[in-house]
């Protein structure tokens, strides 16, 4: 479990950076940083290197920093990028980023990222709310003793997706005249793509979208009494549906999507 002290040296050397105090905060997800980063005005950063006990991410797309600035007139702080189970990193570690949010203040987290579309419907650039999940890596960032200053032993995910906030995401893609699906995400632990008969079996049980992230980030924000949002952005179609899965294909398809999805974000964010 989290070591407070150290959650707490790690908040103070952030507050020290920022001369904001937001309680909207965003986790973006492989290749979605870049151009939503232009929307934010006053911009303020510091890299996870220059934070005590942060570690860096290793995955392509994912930078490892912290901005806070306005984004349409409302302080936000954003992560760009994330850290994922299968980098060989602790539960701990994964969440860590999650734990310093809430510390500083976050009461709303929107996160995004880049799915597989295991309902054929779906098709690459697709914007798709999650309203649910699967956790298929086969474990939890809670397990182990539970510290009560970070929330209860049994926490509650019932309506782990905020479903206020998911009506607000609407409203905005409705203004927008965007398309903007609802899903189940299925997360497995990667990095290796899911083979054919795993996404046969995730479909049987409910699941719309699979990635390798997302699902430990929101059992935490939930465990400490944050309201979540998530999109996901389709990236390809999940393994059986087309011919070969490829992380450059991830980022190129991101890259297309980036405005579209920054600008649902900020009318979003907006809204709230």
């Amino acid at each position: 479990m989290n070591d407070p002290e150290k959650i707490n040296e790690s908040v103070s050397r952030i507050r020290d950076s920022f001369s904001f105090s937001p309680e909207i905060g965003m986790v973006l997800g492989s290749g979605l940083s870049e151009t939503f980063s232009s929307l934010v005005e006053d911009v303020e950063e510091i890299t996870w290197s220059d934070v005590p006990f942060f570690p860096e991410p290793t995955v392509e797309g994912h930078e490892g920093k912290f901005l806070c600035g306005k984004l349409e007139g409302k302080p936000v702080l954003i992560q760009q990028g994330r850290l994922h189970w299968y980098e060989g990193l602790s539960w701990d570690e994964v969440i860590y980023p999650i734990r310093v949010q809430k510390k500083l203040g976050i009461e709303k987290l929107i996160m995004t990222n880049a799915a597989g579309g295991i309902d054929e419907s779906f098709s690459p650039g697709d914007l798709s709310l999650i309203t649910d999940h699967i956790n298929f890596s086969g474990d939890n960032p809670l397990r182990g003793p539970n510290n009560e200053e970070f929330g209860p032993r049994f926490p509650d995910l019932s309506q782990a997706y905020d479903e206020k906030l998911r009506g607000e995401a609407h409203a905005a893609a409705k203004d927008m005249g965007i398309e903007l699906r609802e899903g189940v995400y299925a997360m497995t632990s990667g990095p290796s793509y899911e083979t054919p008969a795993e996404i046969s079996a995730l479909r049987t049980l409910g699941a719309d979208l699979v990635g390798m992230s997302t699902v430990p980030e929101t059992i935490v924000a939930n465990h400490s009494g944050l309201e979540v949002l998530a999109i996901s952005c389709v990236t390809n179609k999940a393994a059986g549906l087309q011919d070969q899965l490829t992380h450059k294909e991830v980022l190129e398809v991101t890259e297309r999507t980036n405005q579209t999805l920054g600008k649902l974000l900020a009318k979003t964010v907006k809204r709230i």
